[in-house]
């Protein structure tokens, strides 16, 4: 009797792979599928309708994107929202090394920010540049990210791979503007050291000079 049921199973589970590959091959879909795409399309309804039908809250696209990266990435609030509350990782990297919380200092947006704090992301995370959040939402002169991360206890003064902190990216990827003057305050203002080099031995405020970024200078002389 045992041999038969051993049988019976692998010609279940046969099937049912079988019946996955005819599904895939006339083009129909999967819990799976329907998650991923109602995530980057923002359709929160259509999330909670897949993960319902028994998709994971995990499950990657042939990226390795999970739906909460791609509804980070795309900046779909209430979809994150959903999947935070069902459990959803905001750590999960992907084939490039994103997370759902890296991505957020990509877009600079504060209110994904706040549907992803709920889930405990990992703020050590590194990105393919060796950086944390705060770094490239410094570079991309994200004032109101900048503001509100630097609240979360994240490093202001991690170091990337390329031996610059988020205080140096302002400074030496910045245009010298407004956005990035307030930048350079507000991290100031968090505790970051002014007196970090680079790897060549230059401060921010060496640069700031070399720039001609006058303004950001006065302020890291301050």
């Amino acid at each position: 009797m045992r041999r038969w049921w051993v049988v019976a199973v692998l010609v279940a589970l046969a099937l049912t792979a079988a019946a996955c590959t005819a599904r895939e091959d006339a083009g129909m879909t999967t819990p799976a599928t329907d998650l991923l795409t109602a995530a980057e399309a923002g359709d929160a309804e259509a999330v909670t309708a897949a993960l319902r039908a028994g998709a994971d809250v995990e499950s990657r696209d042939s990226l390795g994107r999970t739906a909460l990266l791609l509804a980070a990435t795309h900046d779909h609030v209430s979809v994150a929202e959903v999947l935070v509350a069902e459990g959803a990782s905001a750590d999960a990297l992907d084939d490039r090394h994103d997370t759902p919380w890296l991505v957020t200092g990509v877009t600079g947006s504060v209110a994904m920010l706040e549907a992803l704090l709920p889930a405990q992301p990992d703020l050590t995370i590194r990105n393919r540049y060796g950086g944390v959040s705060i770094i490239p939402a410094s570079e991309r002169g994200h004032v109101d990210y900048v503001r509100r991360v630097v609240r979360t206890g994240i490093d202001v003064d991690h170091v990337n791979d390329l031996g610059w902190t988020a205080l140096l990216e302002a400074v030496l990827l910045g245009d010298g503007g407004s956005r990035h003057q307030e930048i350079v305050r507000i991290l100031l203002e968090a505790g970051a050291d002014r007196s970090l080099a680079d790897r060549d031995g230059v401060t921010a405020l060496e640069h700031a000079r070399t720039k001609g970024h006058t303004e950001i200078a006065r302020i890291l002389e301050g």
